[in-house]
């Protein structure tokens, strides 16, 4: 039996620009009920996205993309490459505009960036000569605000990913998961409601790309903020997502939009079970599927 037949009960197949979602279990029914009663953040209706090239022709990244994510809800964006999971990103944080189709933003259409969202990109993007607390507070710069106001909270931060006493230190004088723990910090020290992660662990090593899924799991619990998160792993988008949305290749589009019913907090023993495998399975039944389209 493959893997999308042994969760087809909590499954959601595309078929159409509304989600079916087929005789769930009373758990799972419970847990829709619970969602929907959730405030609805990110509304993504019928949206397309098209580049022209240098020679004048056009090329269709997205088609009928449509997606409603919820207040405080971790999903996962998971794809071939250069099926417009990125892109899907930065039109929700309204870096680039959708050439067709709608984008809400707590219940308002979404026409360029805001400061109600944060971004973590696939690499730190650090301000070299920047200290790490000053790195931290840059966004309030940004902002035209009293940063000695927000010092403490970016201690607090720093203190939760563990990098209490680097403070002072240069970016250089960090690794690779040190700096992308600054990165993350950055994003969340002015509190916005909304959490964007371009594959921000990417180009770590893989011990050290599992350390700071776990971690992130850890701050997301303690802070609740709604999390759409890319990645090319599929083992990551399950362990970290509450859904998994599945997309083809160009024209990217949503193939499957699958609820994770796994208990929480999440441990790495979690990725042994079988229900584990059986969500893997289906996700990649979908990506490999999705390239046959």
């Amino acid at each position: 039996m493959s893997g999308a037949a042994k969760v087809d009960r909590l499954e959601r197949r595309v078929s159409s620009p509304q989600l079916q979602l087929s005789e769930p279990s009373s758990a799972v029914a419970s847990a829709s009920s619970s969602e929907t009663a959730r405030k609805l953040l990110i509304r993504v209706d019928a949206v397309d996205k098209e580049y022209a090239t240098r020679s004048g022709d056009g090329v269709t990244a997205l088609k009928g993309i449509s997606l409603e994510i919820r207040e405080n809800e971790f999903v996962t964006l998971v794809g071939p490459s250069g099926c417009g999971k990125s892109t899907v990103l930065k039109i929700i944080g309204g870096i680039i505009k959708a050439t067709r189709g709608l984008v809400e933003f707590d219940g308002r259409p979404l026409e360029k960036p805001s400061r109600e969202i944060g971004m973590v990109f696939q690499r730190p993007i650090l301000l070299p000569w920047r200290s790490v607390l000053d790195n931290v507070l840059f966004p309030f710069e940004m902002m035209g605000r009293n940063v000695r106001e927000h010092v403490d909270e970016a201690r607090r931060l720093l203190d939760m990913v563990g990098l209490s006493g680097f403070e002072n230190a240069l970016p250089r004088e960090l690794s690779g998961g040190m700096q992308q723990r600054v990165s993350i910090c950055r994003a969340l020290v002015y509190d916005p409601k909304l959490l964007l992660m371009d594959e921000p662990f990417g180009a770590l090593d893989a011990m050290t790309r599992e350390e700071l899924g776990i971690e992130l799991l850890r701050i997301w619990t303690e802070r609740r903020k709604t999390v759409v998160f890319v990645t090319h792993s599929i083992t990551e988008a399950v362990f970290l997502a509450d859904r998994v949305i599945v997309m083809t290749p160009r024209p990217g589009k949503v193939v499957l939009d699958l609820r994770i019913d796994l208990p929480r907090p999440r441990t790495i023993d979690v990725e042994f079970t079988p229900e584990f495998k059986a969500y893997a399975d289906a996700v990649r039944d979908a990506i490999y599927t999705g390239k046959r389209i």
